[in-house]
């Protein structure tokens, strides 16, 4: 089966758009990776203000290897040249072990 990683991403109301905006700018470019299978980022709909990132993958190599691969580096330069949107984050790791779909 499949594991899944969240990001669980503290950001400031003040800055929602900007964090959702930054994720558009880069959409599409984790789609390519080997093991890859599903992206989503949920917004609070609640008081909170934690966003979770979603990803699926198909064994936890393939995850380090995006993780450590230019693709990632580069989707994340915005953070590094224009400083963070979130005030903390939380990655959380998972396996799936039990799925079902729409049929």
């Amino acid at each position: 089966m499949s594991v899944v990683r969240i990001n669980a991403i503290t950001v400031p109301k003040e800055r929602a758009e900007e964090l959702e905006a930054r994720f558009a700018a880069r959409a599409g470019q984790v789609a390519d990776a080997p093991g890859f299978e599903a992206f989503e980022l949920l917004r609070p709909t609640d008081d909170r203000d934690v966003y979770l990132v979603y990803t699926r993958w198909r064994s936890e190599a393939d995850f380090q290897a995006w993780a450590a691969s230019p693709a990632f580096q580069h989707g994340h330069r915005a953070h590094s040249s224009q400083g963070p949107v979130s005030t903390d984050s939380s990655l959380w790791s998972f396996d799936v072990v039990q799925h079902e779909a729409a049929g």
